[in-house]
């Protein structure tokens, strides 16, 4: 089984990038964040046409994630519970597989903007929302993966000017201790399983030939529970979506289990 997470950075403008990776990829899960549209604007018959169910929860101009599926979905729950957020940001899925039910929970993390601001107060009110989500659905749901743009460089290696950034958006000493809190439930980082090249990238910013030069961070994270660490069998980066015209300033991370 293969699964995938991509922030798509408009799904107005990348859908044909989308089907043309889905093509290439005919991956059972993938989990989509920034959207960009409402429920009403989401190209559910086009997904549906080359085979996928679509979980949705959509918002205009910003925000929006969504979970596409061979198989179909059952249990879909949007937001964090007891967390008032107007953003969509969180929904999460069971998908049926040959092996069992399997949580899916797809997650646009905040972005904080800046220590010290409003915004990173928020993304870490919110981010402490989200651990007691997973705590959660961890005591309900064993076989569990959390996918998605977390924000957030876990290690130095994550990043391609670790001491030029340090204590800045992304690198801060807050947000990395939140990442390891929900290793902390009992959560493995998929991609750290395996060896990897050095400067293994997700994102690059479009200005100053970010890509070209791999100025870029690791923030697109797959965390398996402890349930399904034993039948994972190879967590990657696909950076051939970045080289197309107009990509998202993200590229898939795919998992194998």
């Amino acid at each position: 089984m293969k699964l995938a997470t991509w922030n798509i950075n408009s799904l107005t403008v990348r859908l044909p990038q989308v089907l043309d990776w889905l093509a290439a990829n005919p991956v059972d899960v993938l989990c989509l964040q920034e959207l960009k549209l409402t429920d009403d604007k989401f190209p559910l018959d086009a997904l549906q046409a080359v085979g996928y169910h679509s979980a949705v929860f959509g918002q205009k101009t910003y925000n929006g994630v969504a979970i596409l599926s061979r198989a179909p979905m059952t249990e879909v729950e949007r937001n964090i519970t007891g967390f008032d957020d107007p953003q969509s940001r969180v929904i999460a899925a069971t998908v049926e597989t040959a092996d069992g039910p399997l949580r899916v929970v797809n997650g646009y993390f905040v972005n904080g903007q800046e220590p010290g601001s409003d915004k990173f107060a928020y993304k870490m009110q919110w981010l402490d929302a989200l651990n007691a989500q997973i705590k959660a659905q961890l005591a309900a749901y064993p076989r569990l993966v959390v996918l998605g743009d977390f924000n957030v460089a876990p290690e130095d290696r994550d990043s391609f000017d670790p001491d030029g950034l340090r204590d800045t958006i992304h690198h801060t000493v807050e947000e990395r201790a939140h990442f390891r809190a929900l290793l902390d439930l009992g959560l493995t980082d998929a991609f750290r399983m395996f060896e990897q090249p050095e400067k293994s990238f997700s994102w690059w910013d479009y200005r100053m030939l970010g890509f070209q030069k791999n100025r870029g961070l690791r923030i697109d994270h797959i965390l398996v529970s402890d349930a399904l660490k034993p039948l994972v069998k190879a967590c990657t980066i696909d950076r051939a979506p970045r080289k197309n015209k107009q990509p998202s300033d993200h590229t898939p991370v795919m998992l194998e289990i």
